[in-house]
């Protein structure tokens, strides 16, 4: 039996106060072999995005089948209010995982990160500044990496193929770099880039990195207009299609900030990771109202993300590109 009128009924909901929220999936299912140290990893994940954040800033958590101890540490993370929600389930996978996230908020900005990313100072500052400087930002990473241009970048290639400002760059912090390739064991090939990556500089001198790998980037929330429900893989796969072909359907660019403001912690705790200390800004102002997009039609998205992919996976095609944009000649074959 219903007695009255539930006073809720009919009203709009207010415009979210926050203007950026943070998505964090952890599967930590035991405290043993592989997971040993990812409790360790993880509270300090979430410490460092605590020190480093604006007041804006909305915290969501989805424990995806992790055991009773790490659901209890986020439990008392919530109560304590230190994050705004935690989603509890069985493990659905990664990508299922955040899309629960994504849905029941509207939040300009949105970064997804693994539970093993140490955020470092400013790195908030740094996205707004791409998102304000370049307007056809979409995605915005944090870490930069060598070749990252070779994936979800055809579109960008496409419009600044001729533009001066499309350039090689020298790495700005070569030893964070090297950090992020040895913390997933890559490093023994890394010096045959002379630290030298694929950059765009933007006006004013703001300088970023063509694309971004997948652990940490933050997005343009409307890229999500249209929330995908499953993907039917717990990782890989064709799990990270869902993100990468969004931000391609509005034409919006994926991009690197030029410094390193996060570390790669993988699953064994190593005594520099406990030694980070934060700094930032207090007159920071956050930046909102980024410009948005529609989507472009099936022709041109075909066009540039099919077609363009192939062409510029031509190695004739990459060799004239390399050289177009003065790669030195030493990594032309290498690169």
């Amino acid at each position: 039996m219903r007695i009255g009128f539930n006073p809720n009924k009919d009203n709009q909901i207010e415009k979210s106060e926050y203007s950026h929220q943070i998505i964090i999936p952890v599967f930590i299912p035991n405290q043993e072999g592989y997971f040993a140290d990812s409790l360790r990893i993880l509270k300090l994940c979430l410490e460092s995005i605590f020190a480093t954040i604006h007041s804006k800033t909305f915290i969501t958590v989805v424990n995806n089948g992790s055991d009773s101890i790490v659901a209890d540490y986020l439990d008392s993370l919530f109560q304590g209010q230190k994050i705004h929600e935690v989603i509890h389930t069985i493990n659905i996978g990664k990508v299922n995982a955040i899309l629960k996230g994504l849905s029941g908020n509207n939040i300009e900005l949105v970064t997804i990160a693994d539970s093993d990313v140490l955020f470092l100072s400013n790195w908030q500052q740094a996205t707004d500044e791409v998102f304000k400087t370049i307007p056809k930002a979409g995605v915005v990473g944090i870490v930069p990496q060598y070749r990252t241009f070779m994936k979800q970048c055809e579109n960008i290639l496409w419009h600044k193929w001729y533009d001066k400002n499309l350039k090689f760059l020298p790495v700005k912090n070569p030893e964070a770099l090297e950090r992020f390739y040895k913390s997933v064991g890559w490093h023994d090939w890394i010096s045959d880039f002379q630290n030298i990556a694929l950059g765009y500089e933007a006006i004013g001198g703001l300088k970023v990195y063509l694309g971004s790998g997948h652990f940490v980037a933050t997005y343009k929330k409307d890229v999500f207009e249209n929330i995908e429900t499953y993907s039917n893989y717990k990782m890989g796969g064709l799990s990270e299609d869902y993100l990468d072909q969004c931000p391609l359907k509005k034409d919006y660019w994926r991009l690197n900030t030029y410094d390193n403001f996060a570390y790669h912690m993988g699953n064994v705790y190593e005594d520099w990771m406990g030694d980070i200390t934060h700094t930032n800004d207090e007159k920071y102002q956050f930046s909102s109202n980024f410009p948005t997009f529609k989507a472009i039609n099936k022709v041109e998205y075909q066009f540039k993300n099919k077609f363009l992919k192939k062409v510029f996976k031509s190695r004739k095609v990459k060799m004239l590109f390399y050289r177009f944009k003065k790669l030195p000649k030493e990594l032309i074959s290498k690169y």
